[in-house]
């Protein structure tokens, strides 16, 4: 029997509370099934993607988060995009041991380059020798990325991340989903639509902000959805996690410098984190951060002095971190994890003043840690539009520029994730097509072996 091929989107911050808004997407569980999926920790993109595309946790295929301390470098990186920093077999992968010629598409899933699908599209900026950074993607086969823009334009990549993210970019996305079905017709179709997270973090998961944001991608995966069940796709829409609502920003790394731990280094009157030489230093992500502690007859103060810090639920020693699947040399020797209301932010200065001049832009590449900051025009600052108007200028007449508009007060972000969900209601959420495969619950290790089921 000929398997249908199969489409699985990926709506990121989608809840079943959210569902509740979103009627289109909603109609793929009710024409099949609509179940729950247990989190793993962290909750956080690239080590949830890892898991459901491997089936195994971040012990086993080393996505511990988003970022973490490469120690063979001694540099934090954020946001890395080669696929064999996956240390699994993937989906398809698995898939092709059983139907050899069977074809796969990723479109905007992370760590795409370098990986073993026929299509690939995933955001990468032209970065220009003299410093200027413009919008585009990156595509496999390499004439795609000609065919797409061609097409659909340029990849909104502004609108992806930033102050200015929208629904631009997952709209986007999603017709360039439907160009690749249209075209190749793979077996296997992965879309990431990252719109939800956006006012989520914004403005929180409870308010008038993410019912409209819930139901403007339920509009643009609505298309979709509808197309590709037309052309007979079995359609799987799941989530990589809930956002809680925040309202206490942690500053981890800060205390960790006060009491002597992480050590900077100053060039221009700017502080820089000096991984090299510290004791103790976090990776923060989200609500979870990694902390890499040098000498391990430290690890028990360290423990004791994070445990402490208001905002921390609970601090992951070696024992914890091979109960909750982190036990992975990328992981710090501990893993600090925050209350429900509260996150981490990455910064070590003591000075606003001492601060890099990366911390005001979107330098997701340059920043020890994650900064959901770049959301935000910076609200104390009542010349920040005209000021980034006046920075595209200098951008489109070809001059040097840095768009410096991001605040470094926190306290504007409502909404955080990486935590398991507490509320079933609140946590990710599953739905397919066909009822065949029904359950009332998947393991996030269990999502895999479901798209394996479909497709084989």
């Amino acid at each position: 029997m000929t398997k249908s091929p199969v489409l699985v989107i990926n709506i990121v911050g989608l809840t079943p509370r959210l569902l509740e808004h979103m009627p289109r997407v909603a109609a793929v569980g009710k024409e099949g099934f609509t179940a729950g999926i247990g989190s793993i920790l962290p909750a956080v993109t690239c080590s949830v993607q890892a898991t459901y595309l491997t089936g195994k946790l971040p012990t086993d295929h080393g996505i511990v988060g988003n970022g973490w301390y490469f120690r063979d470098q001694g540099e934090v990186y954020l946001w890395r995009q080669h696929n064999q920093l996956i240390e699994a077999e993937k989906v398809w992968e698995t898939a092709r041991q059983h139907r050899p010629k069977l074809t796969a598409a990723n479109v905007c899933w992370w760590y795409a380059m370098g990986a073993t699908t026929d299509w690939t599209v995933t955001p990468r900026p032209i970065y220009h020798a003299d410093g200027k950074k413009d919008a585009d993607c990156y595509t496999r086969p390499a004439a795609l990325r000609d065919e797409l823009t061609n097409r659909l334009g340029t990849f909104p990549l502004f609108t992806y991340w930033g102050p200015t993210a929208s629904i631009s970019s997952s709209t986007w996305i999603a017709k360039a989903t439907r160009e690749l079905i249209e075209d190749h017709r793979p077996d296997l179709a992965l879309c990431y639509l990252p719109h939800l997270d956006y006012d989520l973090q914004r403005f929180g998961p409870e308010g008038p902000e993410a019912v409209a944001a819930a139901q403007e991608i339920d509009a643009v995966a609505g298309d979709l959805i509808d197309y590709a069940r037309r052309n007979d796709y079995t359609v799987v829409v799941l989530s990589e996690y809930g956002l809680t609502a925040v309202d206490n920003p942690v500053d981890i790394n800060r205390l960790l410098r006060r009491e002597g731990w992480l050590e900077v280094y100053t060039q221009a009157g700017m502080e820089y984190l000096d991984p090299w030489v510290s004791r103790a230093f976090a990776v923060a992500d989200h609500q979870l951060a990694h902390v890499y502690v040098k000498n391990p007859k430290d690890v028990r103060r360290i423990r004791r002095l994070l445990s402490a810090l208001p905002g921390v639920d609970f601090v992951l020693d070696a024992e914890g971190k091979k109960e909750f699947g982190l036990d992975h040399p990328r992981s710090g020797e501990l893993v600090a994890v925050a209350k429900p209301s509260s996150w981490f932010t990455y910064y070590y200065w003591l000075d606003d003043h001492r601060a890099p001049d990366f911390a005001k832009g979107v330098e997701i590449h340059r920043k020890p840690g994650y900064d959901p900051a770049e959301l935000f025009m910076d609200p104390q600052d009542r010349f920040v539009k005209a000021r980034a108007a006046l920075t595209l200028a200098k951008k489109f007449s070809g001059l040097r520029y840095a768009m410096k508009v991001v605040p470094l007060d926190p306290s504007p972000v409502r909404g955080s994730h990486g935590r398991r969900a507490a509320d079933p209601k609140d946590g990710p959420v599953l739905l397919c097509s066909d009822s065949a495969f029904a359950a009332a619950t998947f393991e996030a290790t269990a999502v895999r072996d479901l798209i394996l089921e479909v497709l084989v």
